[in-house]
């Protein structure tokens, strides 16, 4: 992933949000062309600190021809994106940009036991149905044991043990505090859902700007 200095987060800040977000792509390369699957997964560490992302897919996933515990896969996983028009700036001569935040982690893919993916399933859904509280939390638990494991058979669990950690979270921040605050007063009056959690983030990286403009504003009322 292309990423200039300033946009770069550090490792543990790429990792907290991939495990956040707990979805992304898992993208390999068969060797004519790439396949690719967008699916939910969970972070682990291993002993040493290894990252590992675990999940599943159908059995007849063309990836799982793929997981041989040494060709590398890639998962991509992507937050909140926005247009921002060069019209928001103060400065002149703008051009159109978008900002997102977005993580890769890359590295060999390999299958899981029936009994890893017996756990995989509970961990996953636990993760999820945290969302959702205070609703009482989904466990498998509460399937008959013969209608679980017939479903068990449809898919595969697999984990990929992460090599590489890569991330841009691309925020305007290398924009002056005048074109900074302008761009994100600008997104978050839009109706995207996407373009206000972008603006939120700013004024999460950059809280001092706004803090300015506020001491402004107060000085400014008679």
């Amino acid at each position: 992933m292309y990423t200039p200095p300033f946009f770069k987060p550090d490792r543990a800040a790429s990792l907290k949000f991939a495990e956040e977000r707990g979805f992304g792509t898992m993208c390999a390369f068969d060797g004519h062309k790439p396949i690719a699957s967008p699916l939910p997964f969970y972070l682990t560490y291993a002993d040493d600190g290894t990252p590992q992302a675990a999940f599943h897919v159908a059995r007849h996933n063309p990836l799982l021809k793929l997981a041989d515990g040494t060709t590398s896969w890639l998962l991509a996983v992507n937050g909140p994106d926005a247009y921002v028009s060069p019209d928001w700036y103060v400065s002149p001569d703008q051009v159109p940009t978008w900002l997102y935040q977005s993580v890769h982690l890359t590295g060999p893919v390999r299958l899981l036991s029936d009994d890893e993916l017996a756990t995989q399933i509970d961990t996953l859904s636990d993760k999820f149905e945290s969302w959702l509280l205070p609703k009482k939390s989904w466990t498998s638990g509460k399937m008959t044991a013969g209608r679980l494991e017939a479903l068990k058979k449809g898919i595969v669990g697999l984990v990929m043990t992460v090599e590489e950690v890569e991330g841009s979270f691309k925020l305007n921040q290398h924009k002056s505090d005048a074109d900074y605050t302008a761009i994100a007063n600008a997104l978050g009056a839009q109706p995207a859902a996407d373009a206000r959690e972008i603006a939120q983030l700013m004024q999460d990286v950059r809280p001092e700007a706004f803090a300015d403009e506020t001491n402004k504003l107060e000085r400014s009322v008679p």
